[in-house]
């Protein structure tokens, strides 16, 4: 008897953890039951705050758009000026479509490349810009004159260029680059009838000459000028 009630007594003094009665009291056993509970609901909101962050973080890892903010807009190509349309008209005809234009040659001078272009269609499926014919003008006060023109032959104000075909032609394909201090250079390659493209064409080249003044055609290089001629019989008629 003695020793059972040393043992009651020493449980009985022992300080409650948990909230807990002691353990002689006849509820310890919910006491037990609550306590597990309560661990067992605790693990239980771990594991749904885990999850509540992962799928916050993984899965919306993306960061929305704010509402007020708006895509910029791309920037429009400006548009052709009137008196350089109805230039490009008076040369060529209704038409006309204005290719590029500005400071072309790096003259400080207004300069547009006009052409009668070749609608896309199954008859015509090359690619890039075909011409049957174009213009190159240049503005001087309030008037444009023509510097170069393309129909069946390429010529300028002195006559043919070199390297244009003998055998007239029906088209062109037009290409060109632009260097910020040279200017603008030209690129034609001759069309051989309706929709066809020789592969062994090479295009000619065509850029402004400051020595001359005016926009004459280059050798295979494309780095050094050669002269017009007056006659077609003297021109260049093999592109190499």
């Amino acid at each position: 008897m003695h020793r059972s009630q040393s043992t009651s007594e020493g449980l009985a003094g022992a300080p409650h953890s948990l909230g807990c009665p002691a353990a002689n009291d006849h509820s310890n056993g919910f006491c037990l039951r609550v306590f597990g509970a309560s661990r067992v609901l605790a693990g239980v909101a771990v594991i749904s705050l885990a999850f509540a962050s992962f799928y916050l973080t993984g899965c919306g890892g993306e960061t929305p758009p704010k509402t007020g903010e708006e895509t910029p807009a791309i920037a429009a190509e400006p548009a052709v000026p009137e008196d350089m349309q109805a230039a490009a008209r008076n040369l060529l005809g209704k038409e006309t479509q204005v290719l590029v234009f500005g400071d072309l040659a790096k003259t400080g001078k207004q300069q547009f490349l006009a052409g009668n272009v070749v609608p896309k269609n199954p008859k015509n499926p090359i690619p890039g810009t075909i011409v049957t014919r174009a213009v190159r003008a240049e503005k001087t006060g309030d008037q444009w004159s023509e510097l170069l023109r393309c129909d069946e032959y390429l010529k300028n104000s002195k006559g043919y260029l070199a390297m244009t075909p003998l055998e007239s032609v029906a088209g062109w394909r037009v290409q060109y680059d632009q260097d910020p201090v040279k200017g603008i250079q030209l690129y034609f390659t001759p069309i051989k009838g309706a929709g066809a493209s020789d592969p062994h064409l090479l295009p000619i080249g065509i850029a402004w000459n400051p020595a001359t003044k005016r926009y004459q055609s280059l050798d295979r290089t494309y780095e050094h000028f050669l002269m017009e001629t007056p006659s077609l019989s003297t021109a260049r008629s093999k592109l190499r």
